[in-house]
């Protein structure tokens, strides 16, 4: 009899937390569809703001707008953490043609982030296409010395997963130009990450590795359409030279900062627990979506909890991280910080994915957190949030290690998310205001659930 009763007050325990927890989220919902400054922060940062490379002035303006804003909000601590950051500067509007007799079709192109440029006057050279790294180095020396080299594999429109999709292909982006340099070829063209069919040249980073300076050669991409044309244009006149050129130019690293603000957890101040998302982004948009949207969407985090008036146990800190983008600098003096301060980290949650309609989490955590977090999904499908694996959680968060740390990723629907990433269409048109407001709840449930019952040995 009394093991029943105990097993019946468990259950009564069990049901009323439940019943707690559903409230509770549908107040963060609320709150997030209601009354969020989300949006309008990211109308700032894009339209008044602009490009934030990490370097640059628009770079700046956003450290200390978004110091300013998280100041209103009125957090126990708001900061600026110090980070030297690389500076590059694309320079001139990039220019490409094919030479066919006195026929010039030209091409939307752009310079891939840390390339080289080219000689003032541009270069011109026969051009090979190739469709991975491996039918690069197959060819050799002979083949490739001297020649531009035109990688033009396609992300893989099979994967349901873009991600998977970008991966699957990103390789010939970030080590075309290094590898076919190895081989005596003057200059890569790459094919953009992009699974539709556009005009949009993407950049993104090109990782010359340990390559001498006088020996890179310079790297840009070439739009999706521009990718098949130039392909077939190839087929009928393979012997056509190439000409493009590009001003890109590196500078010497400068002081930049992570932008940082916090609520004092009021039973564990010790444990932290962070949200956060990249404030660089590329030159070519604004960065709406990559990763403007992560960053106001984990302000919003802190924003709601003011709002509905909830008191975290466990100290809350969103961290705006700088270059990403090319070279992950801020998250790695975040984690030499963190040490240096002897901080216990036990969460991590990173935007990163685009401002679409949140569909769940990716999850980096030993089996029983895991599975803590899977077992609340029953809470999230009201909202449509639905997906809880494993995975990679985000880049900015990746550096950071504590001897018990669960990192997780949001997941919005990535449909679409490459139509923007790295282009000069990501602008802020291209963000949907309910769906970025979803997103920031969808982050501030779940940071309302492990604050309520931790990870761990806290389980």
């Amino acid at each position: 009899m009394k093991k029943l009763t105990c097993l019946l007050l468990l259950n009564s325990l069990f049901v009323f937390a439940q019943v707690n927890d559903e409230q509770k989220i549908k107040e963060i919902y609320k709150s997030a569809l209601t009354n969020a400054k989300c949006y309008p922060w990211l109308d700032d940062l894009s339209n008044k703001i602009g490009s934030r490379l990490s370097g640059s002035t628009g770079a700046e303006k956003a450290v200390l707008y978004t110091k300013a804003q998280l100041e209103t909000l009125g957090l126990d601590k708001v900061y600026l953490q110090e980070v030297m950051v690389p500076k590059w500067v694309r320079g001139e509007k990039e220019v490409g043609y094919l030479q066919i007799g006195k026929q010039k079709i030209t091409f939307p192109i752009c310079a891939l982030g840390g390339s080289v440029a080219t000689p003032k006057k541009g270069l011109q050279a026969a051009i090979i296409e190739v469709n991975s790294l491996e039918e690069l180095i197959a060819l050799g020396t002979e083949k490739v010395k001297g020649k531009i080299i035109f990688f033009n594999r396609p992300m893989n429109p099979e994967f349901i997963e873009t991600f998977k999709a970008y991966g699957s292909c990103v390789d010939q982006r970030s080590s075309g130009a290094r590898e076919a340099g190895k081989l005596g070829a003057i200059a890569v063209i790459v094919r953009s990450m992009n699974l539709r069919l556009d005009d949009f040249p993407h950049t993104g980073a090109t990782n010359y590795g340990e390559t001498p300076k006088e020996q890179r050669i310079p790297a840009a991409a070439i739009s999706t359409n521009g990718a098949e044309l130039l392909s077939k244009s190839l087929k009928k006149n393979p012997n056509a030279p190439f000409y493009f050129k590009q001003s890109c130019q590196t500078f010497d690293d400068v002081l930049s900062y992570n932008v940082i603000g916090e609520i004092t957890g009021s039973e564990h101040p010790e444990r932290i627990m962070i949200v956060g998302g990249h404030l660089d982004s590329w030159d070519l948009g604004d960065g709406s979506h990559d990763d403007g949207a992560g960053c106001v969407q984990s302000m919003e985090v802190l924003n709601i909890f003011k709002n509905i008036g909830y008191k975290p146990k466990n100290t809350i800190r969103v961290v705006l991280f700088m270059n990403e983008e090319n070279g992950v600098r801020g998250g790695k003096e975040y984690e030499i910080q963190s040490n240096k301060n002897k901080e216990n980290h036990i969460f991590a949650l990173e935007s990163d994915s685009g401002g679409f309609s949140p569909r769940g989490f990716t999850i980096e955590a030993d089996e029983r957190n895991f599975n803590k977090i899977a077992g609340w999904a029953t809470l999230f499908e009201p909202y449509f949030v639905h997906k809880f694996v494993k995975g990679h959680s985000g880049v900015d968060i990746g550096p950071l290690k504590s001897n018990h740390i669960v990192k997780v990723g949001l997941q919005p629907d990535s449909q679409r998310y490459f139509d923007y990433h790295h282009a000069a269409n990501d602008t802020f048109d291209a963000v949907n205001k309910r769906e970025l407001e979803l997103g920031a709840a969808t982050m501030a449930a779940l940071m309302y659930l492990i604050d309520q019952y931790g990870i761990g040995e806290n389980l």
